[in-house]
């Protein structure tokens, strides 16, 4: 839990020189802003101490894109880093910058990185970075970032391994999802929630790659659903055995009958 500290994690850097893998959440403790005890610095220290240090999971309130290039240099063999900054669309506190340079140092130095989350306030640049250096990045997951549909043009058209994408709260829309429906057949999934994508573009979708499974899902849904109406979560999956037949009463599956060649909802 956070309530290590830096200075606890400082400890860890000295004395667990075997670490592989650290994971720090937050204990929900109410500490005054200005008490901060657990900051960037607490992992800049493992990232010294820990050599053999590949995976890790970091809760913080705050971050910099000094810390990140340093955590970058320090660590080029992760495998896995999850950097959740609580704060949505926290800038690097000293320079009040986005963390894209901080990011860009993480995909650029860590070759073998396979997972990585990402947090912070970030531009479409930091996804355009992403896309031309994490060549070798399985999955990825992404909350309150970017600025419009380049960013996830940026990420499925750059990242070539990539199989597992999660978006929460980020400003892109139909353009991006449709004009690269083709990556989605080459990935395992796409989870996405609260952004600007339409019941229409779900519908487009499912007619256009006939083979992925696209699921609406909302907990109240309307009596109606126009095309231009807003969907609040969707799941899109590839899937050689057609719509699944095991969803509950809030999940809407949208899928193109090759008998007839249109979009039909199935709801369940």
């Amino acid at each position: 839990m956070d309530l290590i500290e830096d200075k606890g994690l400082k400890t860890v850097a000295l004395c667990c020189k075997e670490l592989r893998e650290l994971r720090v959440f937050p204990s929900g403790a109410d500490l005054d802003e200005t008490d901060v005890t657990l900051t960037e610095q607490g992992l800049v220290s493992v990232s010294e101490g820990c050599k053999k240090l590949e995976s890790v999971l970091y809760f913080c309130v705050q971050f910099t894109n000094a810390a990140l290039v340093s955590i970058a240099k320090n660590r080029p063999n992760f495998r896995c880093f999850r950097l959740c900054v609580m704060e949505p669309f926290a800038p690097d506190y000293r320079t009040q910058q986005p963390l894209d340079e901080g990011f860009k140092a993480i995909v650029e130095r860590c070759k073998a990185l396979r997972r990585l989350s990402v947090s912070g306030l970030l531009t479409d640049k930091a996804f355009e970075y992403i896309g031309v250096h994490a060549k070798k990045l399985r999955m990825l997951s992404i909350a309150f970032a970017g600025d419009s549909d380049l960013m996830l043009h940026h990420l499925l058209s750059g990242c070539q391994s990539l199989k597992k994408l999660e978006i929460r709260d980020c400003p892109f829309g139909d353009t991006a999802l449709l004009e690269n429906a083709a990556k989605l057949e080459t990935m395992r999934s796409l989870w996405m929630s609260s952004c600007f994508v339409s019941f229409g573009a779900c519908k487009q979708l499912s007619q256009k790659m006939p083979r992925l499974n696209v699921e609406v899902i909302d907990e109240h849904p309307p009596k109606t659903r126009p095309d231009s109406s807003p969907v609040e979560r969707i799941y899109i999956y590839r899937t050689v055995a057609g719509p699944r037949l095991d969803t509950p009463e809030f999940v809407w599956t949208i899928h193109k009958s090759p008998e007839v060649g249109v979009s039909r909802l199935s709801i369940r």
